[in-house]
């Protein structure tokens, strides 16, 4: 057998396998001559047909098998050899190839086509992106405390609108005149009244019981994001709610504070020796600070990552790669993968080439036990340990759980994003060595938007 490869630019390649008879007759005969022991041919005994006819019947099958997996192991096992990294995996090139045929043939010649990953150099002196870190001022904390007695605070279910209660109910887009807008926005929603910016749009809500109704203009009520999310619409549809709409309130549920004291501190941060007004200030503030700084990672890394996006400058073998999106997708053609290519097969592919090199300077992938030890973390916090069980056991349990979840990597997303970013910004700061910028909670919040 006999592999070599054409490079036709400077990314694509032409792969050329030669199989000779002496590659793969011995492994026929074999096959052949098992047939033969198992086959129940008309006219003879199990066993005893004449290999001719043996032959005749399964030997263009069985040569059609043999060859075929022995071009897969020795193309993989070629390009593994070789060390090539290369886009997907090689594709066959039919017009060189053309019919072998398998009946009369004895020698086989098979061509593939190729593409390897292009050589991707991250140029750190083109980035500048920033690092902040938040400090949170006396009263983002006095805004905290107040979070933290709404979340312990007793919920209740008053029959009229309140001020500051949260509000349940069907809003319908509405026309001049008041009718409701055909095609238009008609969907169950909830909100806080707190969320509501202009007060006059508050007051409309005010005394309102189930099932009535308050005709009100969500674009004087909130920003274009809080549409967006209340009313379950995407980010255009959202700017371009400008029209009155009507509310038919279904619920209402209100909210009383609990009490700054012991119990609050011990529902709040139990076991951790809360037991002042000050204490709690601290503990929430150390809470917002680890919070602020992983949001913080996640702005420097996104910011990178975009910027050396931004700078990606190596060639693509745009040609193959379309070739191979459509090669194993179900349902994209040709002309559908030309029309998404600028706007979604070209920037992820960038980003894989990029991680690929970000991978040669710092593993930054996920691996399987960084994955289980993040789940074991989580089960531990929650784990009602058997009496009588031993530490040994104990670990060992959890581990198998862990695996266990982990096995399904949708049940795992939202932890291998954070132990990439975790990783990911490792690195970023090892080679960028940026400098640190204190910004407040609100300059923050308007950056990470």
């Amino acid at each position: 057998m006999n592999i070599t490869r054409e490079k036709l630019g400077d990314l694509d390649l032409c792969i050329r396998v030669d199989i000779a008879e002496s590659d793969y007759s011995e492994e026929v005969t074999k096959q052949l001559k098992e047939y033969r022991r198992k086959a129940s041919v008309p006219g003879f005994r199990k066993g005893m047909a004449p290999m001719g006819l043996v032959q005749r019947m399964y030997k263009s099958a069985i040569v059609a098998d043999t060859v075929q997996g022995k071009l897969n192991e020795s193309l993989f096992k070629y390009l593994e050899d070789e060390k090539l990294d290369i886009v997907g995996y090689p594709l066959s090139n039919e017009e060189k190839t053309g019919s072998p045929d398998f009946e009369k043939a004895v020698d086989f010649t098979f061509y593939f086509d190729a593409a390897l990953s292009p050589e991707v150099n991250i140029d750190w002196s083109k980035i500048d992106a920033k690092l902040y870190a938040v400090k949170s001022s006396e009263s983002d904390i006095d805004e905290l405390v107040s979070q933290c007695a709404e979340r312990f605070g007793k919920f209740e279910t008053p029959e009229v609108v309140g001020e500051g209660d949260y509000v349940y109910g069907k809003v319908v887009e509405l026309v001049e005149g008041g009718e409701a807008k055909e095609g238009g926005m008609n969907t169950f929603c909830s909100f806080s009244l707190k969320e509501v910016a202009d007060a006059g749009e508050t007051a409309l809500f005010v005394g309102k019981k189930n099932e009535e109704k308050v005709v009100f203009n969500p674009a004087k009520a909130f920003t274009a994001e809080q549409i967006e999310k209340f009313f379950h619409l995407d980010a255009e549809a959202a700017k371009a709610l400008t029209a009155d709409c009507e509310f038919t309130v279904s619920g209402v549920s209100h909210i009383t504070p609990a009490e700054i004291g012991q119990e609050l501190f011990d529902q709040a941060f139990p076991g951790e020796g809360v037991d002042s007004v000050e204490k709690l200030r601290e503990a929430l503030r150390r809470e917002s600070d680890k919070a602020n700084a992983e949001q913080c990672k996640l702005l420097f890394v996104s910011q990178v990552r975009k910027q050396i996006l931004d700078n990606f400058d190596a060639p693509i073998p745009e040609t193959f790669i379309k070739r191979w999106i459509v090669s194993r997708s179900k349902d994209e053609t040709a002309e559908q993968v030309d029309e998404k290519w600028n706007d979604v097969y070209l920037p992820s592919l960038k980003m894989e080439f990029i991680d690929g090199a970000l991978n040669k300077i710092r593993d930054i992938e996920p691996t399987e036990n960084e994955v289980v030890d993040a789940v074991k973390v989580i089960l531990r916090r929650g784990d009602r340990r058997p009496e009588g069980e031993t530490d040994e056991q104990m670990e060992t349990r959890l581990e198998q759980a862990a695996r266990s979840i982990s096995e399904n990597r949708d049940n795992v997303r939202q932890l291998r994003d954070k132990i990439y970013t975790e990783k990911s910004f490792a690195l970023f700061e090892e080679q960028l060595k940026p400098s640190v910028e204190e910004v407040t909670a609100a300059e923050f919040a308007e950056l990470f938007k």
